[in-house]
């Protein structure tokens, strides 16, 4: 078999490619990434293909991936085609009885199945699950307050059976993983009550993450990652330059929760975390096996 010599530029860029990488795989073999997997991403089907690429290839190079997956507009549409109808406190949706329901059919049902099934296409292993197995994770009922339209004085807000984490036994994660099974997990989790919360996906994986030491913990986005005032990314960042940026006003909004998030992670033992934008295609690959990176990394 002979090569034309027209390909031979794109063969050596690929061959470059993997000995830039190499330093990487030799690094990371045998650890753990956690990946909180969302956004507009997830309703794409090139980079649905995109993302389960990524974790298969993780896998094969012997680093082990747990995905925890959200699915907010998911879960909107669903309840909008029931006629039951939402309500937002502080971006968080309250959860009765109904929408817990929903919720749960929707995250454990069929996104977590979907996301199973694109990895399986792919030659991976995943076992789709939920924080109820195995008490993966205990949740307890978010307690959120707020001030008062009028009066100003904070006021307590029921968000009904929405949790958040409070304890975490990453025990069937590591069996799975020693098993070569990539674990696919829904945010749903039940308290010592005995109800079912819904949790925030984020939140989820950053405390799954913490749990098992993982090397990465990886926050799919739909931004870029953190951006100063000018809109350039920035690259790297420790807890005193985040303060500083939140006092600035450069870190505002919905990107407050998301950075408190990978430093709540790094504060339990995980090496760095890391912002990312899930549409760009492959953005994992880019941020862990090139020198340059692709996203926010934030670290001790």
């Amino acid at each position: 078999m002979t090569t034309d010599p027209t390909q031979m530029p794109d063969l050596l860029a690929k061959a470059e490619t993997l000995v830039e990488a190499l330093p990487y795989l030799q690094r990371y073999a045998g650890e753990t990434f956690v990946i909180k997997y969302g956004g507009h991403a997830m309703g794409d089907p090139e980079a649905q293909r995109d993302f389960a690429e990524d974790v298969v290839l993780l896998k094969a190079v012997g680093i082990n991936p747990v995905v925890v997956h959200g699915g907010g507009p998911q879960i909107g549409a669903m309840l909008k085609q029931l006629g039951i109808e939402s309500t937002f406190v502080g971006g968080l949706r309250v959860t009765d009885a109904a929408t817990a329901e929903v919720a749960e059919m929707v995250l454990a049902g069929k996104i977590n199945k979907d996301i199973v099934g694109w990895i399986a296409a792919l030659g991976g292993r995943a076992v789709g699950l939920s924080g109820k197995d195995a008490n993966l994770v205990l949740a307890e009922k978010m307690r959120r307050s707020e001030p008062d339209p009028n009066s100003g004085i904070e006021r307590h807000v029921d968000l009904g059976f929405v949790g958040e984490p409070v304890a975490v036994d990453p025990t069937i994660l590591s069996n799975l993983a020693g098993d070569n099974f990539i674990p696919v997990v829904a945010p749903v989790a039940l308290g010592a009550d005995g109800a079912t919360y819904n949790i925030n996906a984020d939140t989820m994986a950053g405390a799954i993450a913490g749990a098992l030491g993982a090397k990465r913990f990886f926050l799919l986005t739909d931004v870029a990652g953190v951006l100063d005032k000018a809109g350039t990314l920035l690259t790297d960042l420790d807890r005193a330059r985040i303060d500083a940026l939140k006092a600035d006003a450069t870190i505002t909004g919905g990107m407050i929760p998301k950075v408190d998030t990978c430093l709540g992670a790094v504060d339990a033992g995980v090496e760095a975390a890391v912002i990312l934008d899930g549409r760009v295609p492959h953005a994992m690959l880019l941020e862990i096996f090139t020198a340059r990176g692709a996203g926010t990394l934030i670290h001790r």
